[in-house]
């Protein structure tokens, strides 16, 4: 996806720099979104997809909707985003896919973890859980907050 920064007047949807460097934009698909959206991770994806799918099968638009809905609308997936991520978790056969009818009666595949999917998706829950719990003793050490 291309980036570039905002001018004034254009309607965009702002993104948070992981980094911190700038605050990034993309053209917004739908106004209904908040104005505000944050960046997810590099990796972030593959681990929402594997846990959304630990409630069952699911369609690519479920999947996504799942996602926005579970984050309370903080989180929305791009189909750019979504279906490449998709693919990659098939390739690594961490879910399987089949055609099936969705609930409006459209022809959809739809994606289920397999249990290698379920190893990774363990895994990959202990490295976020580490990895959140070192950023938030960075964020907010213990000793400076009885100092506050």
């Amino acid at each position: 996806m291309a980036w570039r920064r905002i001018s004034a007047g254009e309607s965009y949807a702002t993104y948070l720099d992981i980094l911190l460097e700038a605050a990034l934009v993309s053209p917004r698909m739908s106004t209904r979104y908040p104005q505000s959206r944050v960046e997810l991770l590099q990796g972030t994806l593959d681990l929402l997809i594997l846990r959304t799918l630990l409630l069952g099968p699911a369609h690519g638009h479920a999947i996504a909707k799942a996602i926005e809905f579970r984050s309370d609308d903080v989180l929305q997936v791009e189909q750019g985003s979504l279906y490449p991520a998709l693919h990659r978790l098939l390739k690594r056969q961490w879910i399987t896919a089949e055609e099936g009818t969705s609930e409006n009666n459209r022809r959809a595949k739809f994606y289920r973890l397999t249990v290698k999917g379920r190893k990774q998706l363990e895994l990959e829950t202990s490295k976020w859980d580490t990895f959140a719990g070192a950023i938030a003793r960075i964020l907010r050490p213990a000793a400076e907050e009885g100092e506050s």
